[in-house]
């Protein structure tokens, strides 16, 4: 590899390896860059040699940064396997496939409530002490010394309520007396289950037959975290609002709040203008007032550490597992309308076609004027009905928006309409309906606005070069992409610039899909949804792949998202605003404190999935045997995933339901395909689909395709005849 000219000399493939060797972490390659002193061509150098390294096995690469063998991540599940003589637990990595040893960890502190016990999983933050051994506090239980399970009482044994397993369990002598059939309980079983293995009990949780179980049962599968630690709930109860003096005082400017009609904490409240810069004609002045929640959640305190541990709000059609007390979430924190609270304020100026010319941050007392819903600006905005006593307000959002609607299509963001579901309860918990959410140009206009305030703060903190915890979404993998082409092909369509696709190409291939008669146009923003990456949070910027950004952070729901959090106190800190700043601590560990946000989003976003899927099953369970139209959402060796686009539901067509056939799976193409009736199965063909069961307690739905004698006759015949065609 030729080595391009520098003042210093460019490191060895073996001085490199040697760097990494003498660390006990993960190192990025800009530290690596500044321990060598490369500049310019050097950094270019640097990055083709890691690569080169990276792929000989000398080196590791976790995200964007590099790590020797043997190094462990900063949070990582581990197995306690047994305990020293200074009562310390002992502990390895439950994931290990390096030819090297596994260092050993000593468990010096746990937060985990109940003691965790040898053979417990547990989600654990490490510090080196040496290569061989590091010091680690417990953070969270994953795995119980046997496993736990949500499961129900029946015929004197528990069956688990997780559809993909089928053991039944014997009832140990832990066992109250008073439980009844039906009733849902958390128990544990042995880690290797054996015919008449026993459960033993930990608590009862409901009865199946609640409005509410789907949520429970949801809540306890995934270890959320219902309640707030006393000290926490204290703490809430105490607070105050801060003093006005050090504030700017915005309380007559005409800010308002819009959400939801089911709404209870109001994160943002906007205000906007025209500009009246006669060098900015058709530009807008607008105000973003963020819940100032670093005021009342300080580093360490009893707030943060639940907040930490919860990590973000999770949201459930028959309630809300906040991240912060009611008493702040729904009380001080939350913009309510006509009643001082303190507030972190973006004001920004952007020109008529929605580039921002200018922006800065305050901290501000605000009174929200109105709180107004989705639905009533809308309403506003359509002219069908008026909202009064706010003046010239909604107008000038409106006329903002569409200024920043502009620059979003100069940006060329990824436009996806992928239809998310609501479930409508009655006021006794029962599903009523499962409708499309709307989505409405009141909508947009806040979502835009909030970008606008989150690119600001990521900004602002890269200029003052503070610790940001960027919002980041990387480019499609290419394994995806290759899948993505490959799925395309059978339709006759390509995706633009394949190899480097921008936003704007998936776009145009969405829109060609969209133009055609296909079965496919009602699927393919899915498809091409399931190609993305995933996005997280991280210290190192990659950018935003979706939103066509360069720096992205979530700076505007502080009440339901700890990392909102964190941008507030480096803001805090950067520009002196006051106390409640990032601390030189927890700067250090924004990298572990990344991973540990992005798993409790994620662990969110499953158990909010299978909530729903249980309400879903529930709502259809009085509609077996009728017959529905499906879209084939994924093929499989052991048969066919159907999608409901109507009620979001997905279901099972095993291969024991189809036709009298046999099938060959084609891996690559993702198609079944029938060897003497050539019948051919692939994603987004649209099917007659005839429901056969729905199970509530697991979430479970199973189908049948319809054949020609059934598709002429009753909506209730069995399905499984071998004359079926597909629609």
């Amino acid at each position: 590899m030729p080595a391009p000219k520098q003042t210093k000399k460019l490191p060895t493939a073996q001085e490199l390896i040697d760097f990494l060797n003498d660390k006990s972490q993960k190192v990025s390659k800009r530290d690596i860059a500044r321990n060598f002193g490369l500049k310019g061509e050097g950094k270019a150098y640097l990055k083709r040699m890691l690569k080169q390294i990276v792929e000989d096995g000398a080196l590791r690469k976790q995200g964007r940064q590099f790590v020797a063998r043997g190094v462990l991540p900063e949070i990582l599940p581990v197995e306690v396997t047994g305990q020293d003589s200074d009562g310390r637990f002992i502990a390895r990595p439950t994931h290990w496939e390096e030819d090297v040893q596994a260092p050993q960890i000593l468990i010096s502190k746990s937060n985990v409530k109940p003691k965790i016990r040898i053979g417990d999983i547990v989600q654990t933050k490490v510090r080196p002490l040496s290569r061989k051994l590091y010091d680690g506090v417990a953070l969270k239980r994953l795995q119980s010394a046997d496993n736990q399970m949500v499961g129900i009482l029946f015929e004197g044994r528990i069956m688990s309520v997780d559809r993909r397993f089928k053991e039944a369990f014997l009832l140990d002598s832990s066992f109250p007396n008073d439980l009844k059939s039906g009733d849902l309980v958390l128990v544990t079983t042995p880690t290797v289950h054996t015919k008449n293995a026993h459960a033993h009990f930990i608590q009862k949780i409901g009865k199946s037959t609640d409005a509410h179980a789907a949520s429970l049962i949801a809540i306890f599968a995934h270890h959320l975290t219902m309640s707030f630690t006393s000290a926490a709930l204290k703490q809430a109860e105490k607070a105050k609002l801060p003093a006005l003096s050090k504030r700017t005082d915005l309380r007559t400017a005409c800010f308002v709040t819009v959400d939801g009609a089911d709404a209870k904490d109001f994160d943002d409240a906007v205000f906007a203008e025209p500009d009246f810069d006669k060098s900015n004609a058709g530009g807008w002045h607008l105000m973003i007032a963020i819940a100032d929640v670093a005021h009342f959640v300080r580093y360490g305190d009893a707030l943060d550490k639940d907040a930490f541990l919860k990590g973000n709000s999770t949201y459930f059609p028959d309630r809300v597992l906040p991240m912060l007390p009611e008493a702040l979430s729904n009380g001080l924190c939350s913009l309510n309308p006509n009643e001082d609270r303190p507030a972190m304020v973006c004001e920004v100026w952007i020109d008529k076609n929605g580039q921002k010319l200018k922006h800065h941050f305050m901290r501000a007392m605000i009174k929200s004027k109105a709180r107004l819903t989705y639905d009533e600006v809308e309403a506003d905005f359509n002219g069908t009905q008026k909202i009064e006593g706010l003046g010239d307000l909604l107008s000038n959002l409106k006329g903002a928006y569409e200024s920043l609607l502009i620059n979003r299509q100069r940006r060329g963001v990824l436009e996806l309409d992928v239809p998310e579901r609501q479930v409508v309860l009655n006021d006794k918990g029962r599903v009523i309906s499962i409708r499309p959410r709307a989505r409405y140009a009141s909508h947009k206009m806040i979502e835009e606005m909030m970008i606008l305030a989150n690119v600001s703060a990521a900004e602002t903190l890269e200029k003052l070069n503070l610790p940001t915890m960027y919002r980041v979404h990387d480019r499609p993998s290419d394994e995806k992409l290759a899948s993505l082409k490959s799925f395309l092909k059978s339709y006759g369509l390509i995706l633009p610039d394949a190899n480097n696709p921008k936003p704007d190409d998936f776009n145009a291939l969405l829109q060609s899909g969209h133009e055609s008669a296909s079965a496919l146009s009602s699927s393919l923003d899915e498809m091409v949804l399931r190609t993305q990456s995933q996005a997280e949070y991280s210290p190192e910027n990659i950018g935003h792949f979706g939103l066509s950004l360069d720096k992205y952070a979530h700076f505007t729901s502080p009440i339901r998202r700890y990392a909102d959090i964190l941008i507030h106190r480096a803001l805090i800190k950067g520009l002196k605003l006051g106390d409640g700043a990032l601390s030189d601590d927890e700067a250090a560990a924004f990298e572990q404190i990344a991973e540990h946000i992005s798993a409790t989003e994620r662990q969110s976003a499953a158990a909010e999935q299978d909530a729903t899927d249980r309400y879903v099953a529930s709502y259809l369970a009085d509609r077996v045997g009728e017959m529905f139209q499906a879209r084939i959402s994924s093929v499989t060796a052991f048969g066919l995933f159907v999608s409901l686009d109507e009620y979001g539901a997905d279901g099972l067509v095993p291969m024991r339901l189809l036709s009298n056939d046999d099938y060959q799976y084609d891996e690559v193409k993702q198609t079944l395909t029938g060897k003497r009736s050539h019948i051919r199965f692939m994603r987004g063909q649209l099917v007659d689909v005839i429901l056969k069961e729905a199970v509530p307690l697991t979430g479970g739905l199973l189908f049948t395709l319809v054949s020609k004698n059934q598709r002429r006759g009753s909506r209730r015949q069995r399905a499984g005849n071998r004359s079926f065609h597909p629609a």
